[in-house]
């Protein structure tokens, strides 16, 4: 414990105070960590770092980068210490993936284009899992993930299998099809049915942002930040005038709404 602090550290440094933190002299609640117990924690400081990426914020992504990977060598120092695996097998593992992964570069296959590695890429992967059915790779793709990213994941998935629309138009009818029978379903007042038809449309909106080329994931965030920035500038708007938005009607905050949306192009 005397050789720290340091002026610098090193991975080696990471890995030895991680261990230090579980051991019997450490700290009470790092020993009894658990990957259950901070399973949240590893999805959140994750979301941290895609957020220092998206405010294109060096300083802040080096810092919340070095959280993901406190993370890891966390995680990686339970099972050390389980006798499962390592922090070097962990990496020893990810090594061999990227090598084996990467034949253009380190092997002989020869590629002219993204499109082409990104093919290989999933075709390789396959192999190496043993999927023997498209349906296989379908359920391979994480149940965890947010719905909206893992829709998008399948429908991509499923079209390596020819499974998809011919064309954007196409996909696009598909969604105004589930837009039509969603409006049956609220017609019939059934919240059960409601609810497969809302999941439907989803989906469809999912499929047609691959048709499309465009992050669905990232659609939606761009529209959620878009929606407070309106927002924002509506209370203004209603302030400028003596109110509170609680104090307006239905008619009166649309008014507001187009009014913001119109200010804010």
């Amino acid at each position: 414990m005397s050789e720290y602090p340091k002026d610098r550290y090193d991975i080696s440094d990471l890995r030895q105070i991680v261990a230090l933190l579980r051991s019997e002299n450490g700290c009470p609640w790092d020993r009894v960590q658990t990957h259950q117990s901070i399973r949240r924690d590893f999805i959140e400081e994750t979301y941290e770092a895609v957020e220092a990426i998206d405010k294109q914020d060096p300083v802040l992504l080096q810092e919340e980068l070095g959280d993901v990977l406190l993370q890891v060598v966390f995680h990686a120092q339970i099972e050390e210490e389980a006798g499962r695996f390592s922090l070097d097998d962990v990496v020893s593992d990810i090594c061999e993936k990227m090598v084996v992964r990467h034949p253009h570069v380190f092997g002989e296959l020869t590629v002219d284009s993204t499109g082409e590695v990104l093919k290989n890429w999933e075709a390789i992967k396959n192999r190496l899992k043993g999927t023997a059915s498209y349906t296989e790779t379908l359920e391979l793709v994480p149940k965890v993930y947010p719905a909206l990213i893992r829709a998008q994941k399948l429908t991509k998935r499923a079209a390596h299998a020819g499974f998809c629309y011919p064309d954007t138009a196409s996909a696009r009818a598909d969604l105004q099809r589930e837009l039509e029978e969603l409006d049956e379903a609220i017609a019939e007042g059934d919240r059960a049915h409601m609810e497969e038809e809302m999941g439907d449309l989803l989906f469809s909106c999912a499929n047609l942002c691959r048709h499309l080329g465009l992050d669905g994931e990232f659609s939606l965030t761009q529209s959620c930040e878009k929606f407070i920035t309106r927002f924002a500038q509506v209370e203004k708007l209603a302030a400028e005038q003596g109110k509170q938005l609680d104090q307006l009607d239905a008619a009166q905050l649309m008014a507001l709404w187009q009014q913001a949306k119109c200010m804010l192009k």
